[in-house]
């Protein structure tokens, strides 16, 4: 059994056009809701072994607010290929990272597709194929991750919560 967990970054601040788009910040609400998403992995027991987060500023200040919910600390690559990457990449960081259970920090519209092209039934939710931010897909896959193959086994948003 493996198990992809796909996290879209918290909502991000949009209030300094000079910043560059790999620089942005975490919103009000994304410093919010990232924490309470993290808590909720946890309280489903789906928290990864690893996590592969791309180095954009939002995606690293997700992740780091998600940490302090879980109670085993998990192994963290920061990985620049990531960025604004697309589901093929996505995928092959998470196959080649040979873990049992691994999670992507990634950006839509990348991290979105991968959740639709993986899963063998979209879940019966409304926002899962847009995807919003700070949005979470958990897939488990009884032998390799293959599109198509993965079955759903949680998705939320903060809303949800």
């Amino acid at each position: 059994m493996r198990r992809l967990v796909l996290i879209r970054h918290a909502k991000s601040d949009w209030g300094d056009e000079g910043t560059r788009d790999h620089d942005r910040h975490l919103a009000e609400r994304g410093r919010h809701d990232a924490p309470r998403m993290g808590a909720w992995l946890q309280a489903q027991g789906l928290v990864p072994g690893l996590v592969l987060c791309s180095t954009a500023t939002r995606t690293r200040e997700t992740l780091a607010l998600m940490l302090p919910e879980w109670a085993e600390q998990p192994q963290v690559e920061h990985r620049a290929e990531l960025y604004a990457a697309a589901p093929a990449t996505l995928l092959k960081a998470a196959r080649e990272s040979g873990a049992e259970s691994v999670a992507l920090v990634a950006h839509n519209p990348g991290i979105g597709a991968l959740a639709a092209q993986m899963a063998v039934a979209a879940p019966e939710h409304p926002k899962f194929r847009r995807y919003p931010t700070a949005a979470i897909t958990v897939l488990e896959f009884d032998e390799a991750m293959a599109a198509g193959r993965g079955r759903v086994l949680a998705f939320a948003v903060p809303k949800d919560l």
